[in-house]
């Protein structure tokens, strides 16, 4: 089990490639991404522990003294501010901070991460040893440009005559048209009329054209800007971690986010307009020789676009939610993107698996077939739901969205009739919900990290004190737990007396009418991983020859 985290995620960058200009390097976070190499504080990931030895024992013996040595430290420092500010090289060169990023040029890295169109909307991974680019790269469409031309229904339905008519019924309006005009005393009067008019068709005609013409020269325009563009991730796997990284980074964050910007970008041209308007500020900031840390904290403000790559590396770093708040002419998209996380582990985690600590230690579905996983009658019979969060911020949440959401009105209903207590079969033979709705809603809230699925909480089950729980949490949950239940023991001594000698749970409880009370608290442990169900399982061995005398 492999999470991404700012060790192996190094950066996440947007480049694109314009038919006149070529490719251009427009954004990427963080600001400052200095070279792999150069990095002497992030520890070597790339490389397996011997490797790291033997790098070590070669080295001088002074090798570490002068690491530690204030003019190194020095040195260190002001090449970390100096990648913040623009810098005058002896030959009179400018070197601007943003036009590098972990040691390569911005202009190399664009030409290199704008690949042709054979890789439109596939997987493209490239090698910068030991970098790793991963990306799906969104090409124009063959037409040249990105919106799609919707014909009119009275355009379709003047063509479908037209194609359907046959050619002696077209014959007739030609004659009309070209037949000589009725001799008469009116002729002149006819033939001034015809002038007049003709001058008045020549001015439309002129003015048709200059719309033609203005309408031509925004379509080529369009067609001379943007041609694709890629969202890239910049990352530095383990060797054992690369593929299950890569796949899961990819169909998860990097195809769903590429996706909302080809969406934004063929319904209000999205990303070529905010792209302008980052490279009109950089150059700008180039000219003034502006800071890069002042000059991203604007970018952020004024841009939507680069405000979501920085969304999207936080959050995906600290195996978060992304969500994303796309500012399009059209309105505010608001996609969110995730990595999907395991909520529970069976065996307990090597010590420095830090981010797996404090999950749901269970084997409660750990010794069972795919066959019975997949059906839906086991599960709904065997496992209920247990919201992640407080029931009334989640009901709040849904009727602030039940205006515009009409399919959230009976999510309210389920949230309410949940109950950790209870099976999803039991929630299902309400007449409010169809057990179909209820499996839905679950998978909704699992996936969405909003809840997890265990088995039913019971008061003769037996739970213990998790060994995969996080004891540094623990002062600040003994707060949150006073108060969760004031008049409930304190956290610690709850703890601890769970942990003496195994036993059905109602033990702990004063009496019967205190059993509801427990059981809220036993909800709140299971939450945060402080303890899980002592599971019993039992073998059953069948010979052979009993099989053969039962099946024949």
């Amino acid at each position: 089990m492999s999470f991404v985290n700012p060790d192996n995620l190094v950066a996440v960058a947007l480049v694109i490639n314009r038919s006149r200009d070529g490719p251009t390097f427009v954004f990427h976070y963080p600001a400052a991404v200095l070279p792999v190499g150069d990095d002497a504080d992030h520890p070597g990931d790339a490389a397996d522990s011997e490797d790291m030895l033997l790098e070590k024992l070669s080295r001088p013996l002074f090798r570490d003294a002068e690491d530690r040595s204030p003019s190194n430290s020095k040195h260190s420092h002001a090449r970390r501010h100096n990648h913040d500010e623009h810098t005058m090289s002896e030959s009179g060169t400018q070197t601007v901070p943003w036009e590098s990023v972990a040691g390569f040029p911005t202009r190399d890295l664009a030409g290199i991460l704008t690949p042709a169109r054979p890789y439109h909307k596939k997987l493209f991974q490239l090698s910068l040893d030991p970098l790793l680019c991963v990306s799906y790269p969104i090409h124009v469409p063959e037409s040249g440009k990105w919106k799609k031309t919707k014909r009119s229904k009275a355009g379709r339905a003047l063509s479908a005559m037209d194609d359907d008519a046959p050619a002696t019924s077209r014959a007739p309006s030609i004659a009309i048209s070209a037949a000589s005009a009725p001799n008469g005393s009116d002729d002149l009067e006819d033939k001034d009329k015809d002038k007049d008019n003709d001058k008045d068709k020549d001015n439309d005609k002129d003015k048709d054209n200059d719309k033609d013409k203005d309408k031509k020269d925004e379509d080529e325009e369009k067609r001379s800007s943007m041609t694709m563009f890629n969202l890239v991730f910049i990352l530095r796997p383990k060797k054992d971690q690369t593929r299950e990284l890569v796949d899961a980074l990819y169909s998860n964050i990097a195809k769903k986010v590429n996706k909302a910007f080809k969406y934004s970008q063929q319904h209000s041209d999205f990303v070529w307009k905010e792209s302008k308007k980052i490279l009109a500020t950089k150059d700008r900031a180039r000219e003034d020789k502006k800071r890069m840390s002042d000059l991203w904290k604007e970018l952020r403000e004024q841009s939507s676009l680069a405000a979501s790559v920085q969304d999207i590396y936080e959050a995906v770093s600290q195996n978060r939610i992304a969500t994303l708040h796309l500012d399009t002419a059209a309105g505010v998209l608001s996609p969110s993107v995730q990595i999907p996380a395991p909520f529970y582990i069976a065996d307990l985690p090597p010590d420095e698996a830090k981010r797996a600590r404090g999950l749901w230690l269970t084997t409660a579905n750990a010794f069972l077939t795919q066959d019975a996983l997949e059906e839906p009658g086991f599960l709904d019979r065997n496992f209920g739901l247990l919201l992640m969060e407080d029931e009334k911020k989640i009901v709040t949440e849904l009727q602030l969205q039940a205006d515009g959401d009409p399919s959230a009105l009976p999510m309210v209903e389920f949230v309410r009739l949940s109950k950790p207590t209870m099976s999803f079969y039991q929630v299902g033979q309400s007449n409010i919900l169809s057990l179909s709705q209820v499996r839905k809603f679950a998978q909704h809230f699992i996936f969405w990290r909003r809840a997890i699925a265990i088995p039913p909480l019971h008061a003769r089950d037996t739970y213990i004190v998790s060994p995969n729980c996080d004891l540094t949490r623990l002062p600040e949950a003994s707060a949150e737990w006073q108060n969760a239940f004031p008049l409930a023991p304190p956290l610690p001594n709850f703890l601890s007396d769970m942990s003496v000698c195994p036993r059905p749970y109602k033990m702990f409880c004063p009496s019967k009418v205190h059993r509801p009370l427990y059981l809220r608290m036993l909800a709140w442990l299971m939450r945060g991983g402080w303890v899980t169900q002592l599971c019993t399982f039992a073998y059953v061995v069948v010979w052979p020859e009993i099989i053969y005398q039962v099946d024949y």
